[in-house]
């Protein structure tokens, strides 16, 4: 059985400032749809998110959710496109939280224009409702989530690998819990993100996204979409799949299971940071045939990594 292709979507988390910028420079179709993105962003909110992402130094953190929301699905859509013009094709897409807009963009399940208009508004929805948060990334078993200082602060985010889970929480029990962490010396790091998303900190912001989402039209699509909110495939979208995808816990260990059980896959990490793919490595038995690539990183790899991508195709 040959290994069907998978392309991957990262969410919020992910981003960094001066992202995709070797490609931006050097790669006319990714370059090209950045900006008709960027257009499509200004015109609904009055930002100019390329400005944004390459006006201030890798170093810093970038959260502002109102940019890093559209920052990322147009980094993860402009990079679908690249490898789609050089005949890199997805069998299926697969979304983890906010990537699930960009998963099902280029499946063909959403528009592209009425998808990046849903990312700003539910961008804009979480910062005129939600009370502010964060997340923590956790090098450990999940069975930690157990434990008070967790369970009684926080909410289980995500299970991405078998020593790999994240929390969101908000205030000052985010200090606490990263304050325990280090004592026990519990690898963690503080995600740049500014709510506490797949949490009960986000729900007020629930109503304004549906009622924005009832709008949007969807079709069904030949093209599957992996849910990571489901642990499954998916051929068509429910009404409350947008929410849904950022509110519930991110299953991506489970999901990269049930597509595991189908046969070999080629997981290509489409998001900024190629998170998706290391979760992929980590979590693929031994005796697995997948493989798992990512093109942009924070490290300045990105047209070596794209060439070798492209190589090996």
């Amino acid at each position: 059985m040959s290994a069907k292709t998978v392309f991957m979507f990262s969410g919020q988390g992910s981003q960094y400032y001066q992202m995709g910028k070797p490609l931006f420079h050097a790669n006319a179709v990714f370059r090209e749809w950045m900006m008709r993105l960027d257009d499509l962003v200004h015109r609904k909110c009055g930002k100019r998110v390329i400005d944004a992402i390459y006006s201030s130094p890798k170093s810093e953190a970038f959260d502002r959710t109102l940019l890093t929301h559209p920052a990322i699905f147009m980094i993860e859509y402009s990079l679908a496109q690249c490898l789609m013009h050089e005949n890199v094709r997805p069998d299926l897409t697969l979304g983890a939280s906010l990537g699930s807009f960009a998963a099902a963009a280029v499946a063909g399940h959403i528009e592209v224009e009425d998808a990046m208009a849903a990312v700003v508004e539910q961008a804009i929805a979480f910062e005129a409702t939600c009370e502010r948060g964060g997340m923590i990334g956790i090098l450990c078993d999940p069975s930690l989530y157990d434990a008070a200082f967790l369970n009684h602060r926080s909410e289980l985010a995500g299970i991405n690998f078998k020593t790999h889970f994240a929390v969101s929480a908000v205030g000052m029990e985010l200090d606490t819990i990263e304050s325990v962490l280090k004592q026990r010396r519990v690898a963690h790091q503080r995600l740049a993100v500014s709510f506490a998303f797949h949490s009960r900190w986000i729900d007020n912001a629930q109503d304004r996204v549906l009622s924005f989402m009832r709008s949007v039209r969807r079709r069904k699509s030949a093209l599957p979409l992996a849910c990571c909110a489901q642990a499954t495939t998916l051929h068509d979208v429910p009404d409350d799949f947008f929410w849904r995808v950022v509110r519930q816990p991110i299953r991506f260990r489970d999901t990269v299971a049930h597509l595991e059980r189908q046969g070999p896959h080629r997981y290509i990490d489409l998001g900024p940071s190629g998170t998706l793919a290391t979760f992929v490595k980590y979590g693929l038995a031994p005796e697995s045939r997948s493989t798992a690539h990512a093109v942009l990183t924070p490290f300045g790899q990105d047209e070596k990594n794209l060439a070798s991508l492209l190589a090996s195709h």
